[in-house]
């Protein structure tokens, strides 16, 4: 007889067959209880339903799988030794309970442990999966699930066709965070047999974990209302697939493959191999309810920085500005615009370290004393007297090939395919795994931090480096995967040796969004778009992807830009942190005013940002938008920014959350204080209608019960 282990948790109800032999079948994870039509089920049946799946060399691929991970084994042989329920250990402590899955393959000797982490209070659960050879001969690791869990579109009546929605994350460099929304035959896969040979698949290859997509799927049943999001949490390659098998969809989540990114791993006798996280929640309701579940757990996980808590303004003078051009003389007059306008942080981006063209030449970081004759000490201390936290700009993780140090350095310093040194877009990938690396790596940021005084770093990455790396490595994908984890490795050591130092991530703008990276830094460069109208629709729709109170949004009036403009530039910011830049000591008067009030307005309710729920009355903002609004909603009542792109009609109607129907509230207009614009509240479907006469025109609102 087969036991049955049900486990109930924050609201989360998953179920789980252990049979006589000791299979480990997971047959569901939803929001209500199951009865027993399980069982009732065939056998053949259940049996798809696996906790883990794991292929390794040499081993039969037991399915009509085609390109699909499943039919794995051992994956298929794993039997469970035991279950460790650590719901009130240590280990547990304030975070939430962790179930411990124990299985073994008695062939190989291969032991699995299929790791739950639960959080008090929401409905996710963390999965990771780890290995350890327990037997006497090296196991070739092909594919590990960190996640897997079949029958994702049970309930409802309807067919697959009539009730499935699937939500993908669209990434690119000047398009981050575009979300569509498809059937599943408006991406090719139809209902032809019990299970299909093709999947839809999604994925990054190389040191850009975001270049394509984020690592995000949401599966909805629009019919039962029921929805499963999921994270993959991992500055490398990442896969998740969803296909069918048995009649029922099924989704897979993992790092790197080895048929997806040339991953493969020898696993050594009493070696332990770690997957990479995922994370997997239920929720009730649309996009934007998913996206709020996620954010509450990025939350949870995410590193203790005052950075998160105060939301210092930061200017860069990067963007409509100096463009990697800094001097002294351009610098000075420059910092005591910021100040005036009432930045906290002032960052010197890209060129300080270099006399002329600087791109293929970075590595050494050492100050060009043509750019600062009296020393980058002078521009630094200036800033500081001016009331502002210093920054530099670094890209710690290449070296030009035009650096002299370069030249110098022994090869295993950088990744190398074909004995030849990885090049891309004229730089090298340092390779994090060697202590020599890791060690100049740290020189710089001592120098940077301790010598020069810099508070503040913006660390940029503008390469992919590709499937990784064939140093000291099994295959290129397991050197990229132990890259990986020796620079976040290296990373905590920063942020431990230098208290309170901010370090922003930014990859070309948003191309390494992913919760590897921003579990541990504070603030994120959600684009590097230069037309602030599409700039405006990214940061609209970048708290799906990054919590609010993380995401760095550029704001940078044009010299010769009209007053709506700079509006509409200061808005794209105002709700998430604010990275002002343009020309601020060159730009009109009226403008500077404009850009001032908006800090102003922004400091008098930014404490409110790191405990918001983001909020999209028109849906995810996208491209073709004619209008659209992101707001953020807490006790105190909601704060809407509202932007009119290339909409028809000057009036467009919000309709907001549920709980403001038939409430007597009050709107103010927040930013810009004077200005055309309308606006009424429409009590009995709490709704907001907003009138702006011109087009790329936007607003921020606040509304809050009487």
């Amino acid at each position: 007889m087969s036991e049955w282990i049900r486990i109930e948790e924050n609201g989360l109800h998953l179920l789980f067959e252990i049979t006589e032999t000791g299979d480990v079948r997971f047959l569901y994870m939803g929001l209500s209880e199951v009865g027993a039509e399980y069982g009732q089920w065939p056998d053949k049946k259940r049996a798809k339903y696996r906790l883990v799946e794991v292929h390794v060399s040499g081993e039969n691929h037991n399915d009509h799988h085609g390109s699909k991970h499943t039919g794995t084994t051992p994956g298929k042989r794993l039997r469970l030794v035991k279950l460790e329920d650590l719901a009130s250990s240590s280990v547990a402590g304030e975070v939430g309970r962790r179930l411990v899955w124990h299985l073994i393959d008695d062939v190989t000797g291969l032991e699995v442990r299929s790791m739950m982490q639960f959080y008090n209070g929401l409905q996710v659960v963390r999965t990771w999966t780890e290995l350890e050879n327990g037997g006497s001969k090296p196991i070739g690791l092909e594919y590990v699930s960190s996640f897997a869990l079949t029958g994702i579109d049970s309930g409802g009546l309807g067919t697959r066709e009539e009730k499935i929605r699937l939500s993908i994350p669209h990434n690119t460099w000047y398009g981050e965070a575009q979300w569509h929304t498809y059937k599943l035959s408006e991406l090719g896969f139809h209902e032809v047999n019990e299970f299909s040979m093709k999947r839809l698949s999604y994925g990054s290859t190389g040191t850009w974990s975001t270049s394509q997509y984020a690592p995000m799927g949401y599966a909805a049943n629009v019919e039962t209302g029921v929805g499963l999001v999921w994270q993959i949490e991992h500055n490398g390659s990442w896969h998740w697939e969803i296909s069918d098998m048995t009649g029922q969809l099924y989704v897979q989540l993992s790092g790197p493959t080895d048929a997806e990114h040339g991953w493969w791993k020898e696993l050594q006798p009493g070696e332990v191999f770690t997957s990479v996280t995922a994370c997997v929640g239920v929720i009730v309701g649309e996009l934007d309810a998913a996206a709020v579940l996620m954010n509450e757990y990025r939350r949870r996980i995410r590193s203790f920085h005052e950075d998160n808590v105060k939301l210092p303004v930061i200017f860069n003078d990067y963007m409509n500005c100096l463009f990697g051009d800094p001097t002294t003389e351009k610098l000075l007059p420059l910092i005591d615009a910021a100040a005036a306008a009432g930045c906290e942080i002032y960052c010197i981006d890209c060129g300080w370290y270099s006399d002329g063209e600087w791109w293929d030449g970075v590595g050494e970081w050492l100050p060009s004393a043509a750019r600062f004759p009296g020393g980058i000490e002078e521009v630094l201390d200036y800033i500081r007297s001016k009331g502002m936290v210093p920054g530099l700009w670094l890209e710690i993780e290449v070296m030009g090939i035009n650096c002299r140090l370069a030249d110098k350095l022994p090869d295993d310093w950088f990744f190398m395919r074909h004995g030849k040194r990885v090049i891309d877009h004229g730089r090298y990938q340092l390779d994090f795994r060697n202590s020599d690396v890791r060690a100049y790596a740290d020189s710089v940021m001592d120098r940077v931090v301790g010598e020069y005084g810099a508070g503040y770093i913006k660390m940029d990455y503008n390469i992919n480096a590709g499937i990784g790396t064939e140093v000291g490595a099994d295959s290129f994908g397991d050197g990229l995967l132990e890259h990986n984890r020796a620079y976040l490795d290296w990373l905590d050591a920063v942020f431990a040796r230098h208290e309170g130092l901010i370090i922003e991530n930014c990859g070309s703008g948003g191309m390494r969004l992913d919760y590897a990276l921003l579990s541990r830094h504070s603030i994120q460069s959600s684009s590097d778009q230069t037309d602030y109208v599409k700039n405006g629709v990214i940061a609209a729709a970048s708290s799906s992807l990054v919590t609010p109170e993380q995401c760095a949004v550029w704001s940078y009036p044009l010299q010769n830009g009209d007053r709506e403009e700079v509006i509409f530039n200061m808005v794209n910011s105002m709700l998430l942190r604010i990275h002002q830049s343009g020309h601020l000591a060159e730009i009109a008067k009226d403008s500077f005013d404009l850009v001032a009030e908006g800090i102003a307005a922004y400091k008098t309710y930014r404490e409110r940002i790191p405990s918001a729920r983001p909020v999209w009355p028109l849906g995810m903002p996208r491209f073709n938008n004619g209008w659209m609004s992101f707001g953020l909603a807490d006790d105190e009542g909601l704060l809407l920014a509202v932007w009119r792109l290339e909409g028809e009609s000057p009036t467009c109607v919000l309709p907001l959350p549920a709980e403001w129907k038939r409430v007597d509230a009050e709107v103010k207009l927040v930013y810009p204080s004077e200005g055309p614009a309308q606006w009424a509240w429409n009590r009995e479907d709490g709704s907001l209608s907003v009138q702006l006469h011109e087009r790329k025109t936007a607003r921020i609102f606040e509304v809050r019960k009487k």
